[in-house]
């Protein structure tokens, strides 16, 4: 009899952990099979079916390559029309030819495949997390961060999308929890498995480089506290020099390991192309624009062949961009990134119960309730490490880019918890397990409350769900998902025709799903060259996407072409995302930029006199935009009339330098160079 209990145990741990994965699955599986494509699915779809068929890395670079050959590999059995690369500027060739790549094809199919087989690795990382806490703690502890993983709504938001965050997030977390593992039994076996596991984290996103230093800081404090423990005795002795030593030799080999699992994605193939294809631009070309040193140092990568060419091109590729993004953070639009908005987006998008049990876990912490060092310093070295490089990041569009947080406070949360429930603080041990369910079903009620949106999720004192667009933007709320959800809207209200200001437009399909929409312009349609017309009024039904309400893509004010609508109140919010207007609406600002990008692909097809036609239309719509004065300028000087184009040049000048400069400030030396020129 007493034999059979620990299977019975064994028995109900397993059902247990089975039911709460199924939960996760659940969860993943409804939320995303009703929302389309979001605005880089097709994109890493795209790279990663190319990738696998022609080896192509050169589509995407600035994404390895595993995550996205891993959604992508589901796809090769499947009867598909496959877009010709064109060879343009890489960041256009990859996004149009996956839009075209989904929707010359069953878009719902491949995106659900892709989805379900990216999710594998969302439920990986969550049985990942059980066995790790229960490693780290005990049972008890591992069904908490179990279940605060199962229901975490941010990691269900991107864990069954065809991107990058969530793979990091589980390979990242497996790199840790492998070394950990090292350190308390060193071994060969385990150190090849740090450096699997950290390889495929390099391969997964390039911010996954930084488990490198992780990886070394870990070592450090693994140093001190041994050298600690050796000093009060509590472990069997060590030289500190064949400590330090052997710490050092197993960080260098697993690195080595890593760089060459790293290769290994990319086929053992140092350039980024097959067949003797280029990059457009090309390496040296686009790595020039990075700092002096960046430059050098990447360069000097490449001469060497140290890494591979599609790699370190996407290196400068995540380093170039991060200069370009706008932030959007408490309702401003702030000209780059804020040093505060990862500490916001995190207080805003995470769930009050988990909020609170961290505070308790580190109130746990504090008091020593929470005791085992190696432990404490394995889950809040990396996520604080982390947390530092993002917030001095200047990429700024989501928290979805600190999803490894959640991970290693989860598991941190649960051992504080299961301390506490232990031992008690000031009143019983069952009390603290009273406090402890309450918060967690708190936080089950919370994210499934906000089920399926997931996308837009807020705690309660923010709002909830439908109040996220007024604080935080993009992948935080509105990553342009919503079609099938605005199809059946249209339907259910009978509106058979509306104006849409989308935040996908230009990489994604409207009509493919129904949605009889016109197009309104918006600043990714214009980075596509996409052409649309526009009158300057319009009528009737308008939806407009919560990325392009904010402005921060435009800049804030009198930049921003659909301000109007932040200060109208819908008539209807489609997934707390979309916002549905109804009446008379000027817009003339916009129709204007549509005139001036028409205008620029018309220059470039040398039809002068049209493109002279459309920017001075632009000039008349809005005066006081530098795209239309500039757009003017251009076509005149086309048409070898400088001193008409001088007087353009200079009010775009300007007003570039007078009309929120800050966020107009790449204008500047490009007129300049124009008027100098003339």
């Amino acid at each position: 009899m007493s034999g059979s209990l620990p299977n019975k145990k064994r028995g109900l741990i397993a059902v247990g952990v089975i039911g709460l994965l199924a939960a996760l699955v659940l969860q993943l599986t409804l939320s995303v099979s009703r929302e389309s494509p979001t605005w880089d699915e097709g994109d890493h779809i795209f790279a990663g079916y190319q990738s696998l068929t022609h080896k192509d890395f050169g589509l995407n670079p600035e994404h390895p390559p595993v995550v996205k050959m891993l959604a992508a590999a589901p796809l090769l059995s499947m009867p598909l029309k496959v877009p010709e690369v064109r060879n343009r500027f890489f960041m256009r060739e990859a996004f149009l030819d996956g839009k075209e790549f989904l929707f010359a094809n069953d878009a719902d199919a491949m995106m659900f495949r892709a989805r379900m087989t990216a999710s594998i690795l969302t439920v990986f990382l969550a049985l990942l997390v059980f066995l790790a806490t229960r490693e780290f703690f005990d049972t008890g502890a591992a069904f908490i961060a179990l279940t605060l993983i199962a229901f975490e709504p941010n990691l269900l938001a991107h864990g069954a999308r065809v991107t990058t965050d969530a793979g990091l997030s589980c390979f990242m977390f497996a790199t840790i929890y492998a070394f950990y593992r090292y350190v308390k039994t060193p071994s060969a076996w385990r150190l090849a498995v740090v450096g699997l596991a950290a390889g495929l984290t390099l391969a997964s996103k390039h911010t996954g480089i930084l488990v490198i230093p992780m990886l070394a800081l870990l070592a450090i404090c693994e140093m001190m506290r041994g050298r600690l423990a050796k000093q009060r005795d509590l472990e069997r002795p060590i030289g500190t020099g064949q400590h330090a030593g052997r710490l050092a030799v197993s960080v260098i080999v697993s690195v080595l390991i890593a760089v060459g699992v790293l290769w290994a994605s990319y086929g053992f193939r140092f350039a980024a192309r097959p067949d003797g294809l280029q990059l457009n631009p090309g390496f040296a070309e686009w790595v020039g624009q990075l700092k002096p040193v960046e430059a050098h140092l990447v360069s000097f990568a490449a001469r060497w062949h140290l890494l591979p060419e599609s790699y370190l091109y996407g290196l400068a590729a995540v380093r170039l961009s991060a200069e370009s993004y706008t932030s959007f953070v408490l309702g401003r639009v702030y000209p780059h990134g804020v040093w505060f908005y990862f500490p916001v987006a995190f207080a805003i998008k995470s769930t009050l119960a988990f909020l609170l049990l961290l505070g308790i876990s580190v109130f746990a912490i504090a008091t020593r309730k929470l005791t085992g060092a190696r432990e404490i310093l394995f889950l809040t070295v990396p996520p604080a490490f982390y947390l530092m490089v993002a917030m001095n990041s200047k990429m700024n569009i989501g928290v979805r880019h600190i999803l490894p947080l959640y991970i290693f406070l989860a598991v941190l949360i649960a051992g504080a918890l299961r301390s506490l429930m232990r031992h008690g603080l000031h009143i019983t041990a069952r009390r603290w397990q009273y406090v402890v369910v309450a918060l967690l079903l708190f936080h089950v009620f919370s994210s499934v409350r906000s089920y399926p949106n997931y996308m837009a999720y807020s705690n309660e004192l923010w709002g909830g769900p439908s109040q996220t667009y007024k604080y935080l933007t993009d992948s935080n709320v509105d990553w342009a998902q919503q079609l099938k959800s605005t199809k059946q809207y249209l339907d259910g209200h009978g509106i058979k025709e509306c104006w849409f200001a989308y935040f996908g437009q230009g990489v994604l399909e409207p009509h493919y799903y129904g949605v009889p929409s016109k197009p309104l312009p918006t600043a990714d349609s214009l980075w596509m060259n996409e052409r649309i017309d526009v009158p300057p009024t319009i009528d009737g039904t308008v939806l407009v996407s919560a990325g392009v309400l904010s402005g921060f893509e435009f800049g804030p004010g009198a930049l921003n072409p659909y301000r109007q609508f932040q200060q109208l109140r819908p008539v209807a919010v489609i997934d707390d995302a979309v916002f549905v207007f109804e009446g008379h609406f000027e817009i003339p600002l916009a129709s204007a930029l549509g005139h001036a990008q028409h205008a620029m692909v018309l220059l470039e097809g040398k039809q002068l006199n049209e493109a002279l036609a459309e920017a001075q239309a632009a000039v008349a719509l809005a005066p006081d935009s530098v795209m239309a004065q500039s757009a003017l300028g251009d076509a005149l000087t086309a048409l070898n009339r400088p001193d008409e184009a001088r007087p353009a040049y200079q009010r775009a000048l300007q007003l570039a330098r007078t009309v929120e400069p800050e966020f107009q400030v790449s204008w500047i030396s490009t007129l300049e160079a124009k008027l100098a020129s003339r």
